[in-house]
């Protein structure tokens, strides 16, 4: 995402206005339109403004990713009584199918007791709670599958 468009949905999250952050920085709502359009950008005093302004850091400013934000709020959002009551499952085979599917080609004891063991182990080696070494299990898969390790 480009840095106008980072400065742009910053904007709208905190609902102001091109002429109310242009009012607040001393500036132009023209200037803040060829910002957010990158047709010019900000120098460093007007960035560091306009985290101030948008309640963030000068790196969260621009490196800001609306939608990995979006969906970060709506985790936080989610009560852990509604996340028990949610078929993550389900909802994960909406995007991914083979989750919905491979229970019928893939013979899950085979699998299961490594499985199993790997989460005794960081149980009872590093004291994480049954949730937490999943979590851990899970990233170091993903660790594997991208070629990390």
């Amino acid at each position: 995402m480009s840095l106008g468009r980072s400065l742009y949905h910053a904007r709208k999250k905190r609902g102001l206005s091109q002429e109310k952050v242009a009012e607040k920085l001393g500036v132009s709502r023209q200037t803040i339109s060829k910002w957010e359009t990158d047709e010019t950008l900000p120098d460093i005093r007007q960035s560091k403004g306009l985290a101030m302004l948008y309640h963030m850091t000068l790196d969260e400013l621009i490196e800001y990713h609306f939608e990995e934000q979006q969906a970060q709020q709506m985790i936080e959002s989610i009560s852990d009584e509604a996340q028990a009551r949610i078929d993550w499952n389900q909802v994960w085979s909406r995007k991914y199918p083979v989750l919905a599917a491979y229970q019928k080609t893939v013979c899950i004891q085979d699998y299961a007791p490594a499985l199993k063991e790997m989460l005794t182990r960081l149980r009872a080696e590093y004291g994480y709670s049954h949730t937490d070494a999943l979590l851990v299990l899970k990233d170091i898969l993903a660790s594997v599958w991208k070629g990390q390790i």
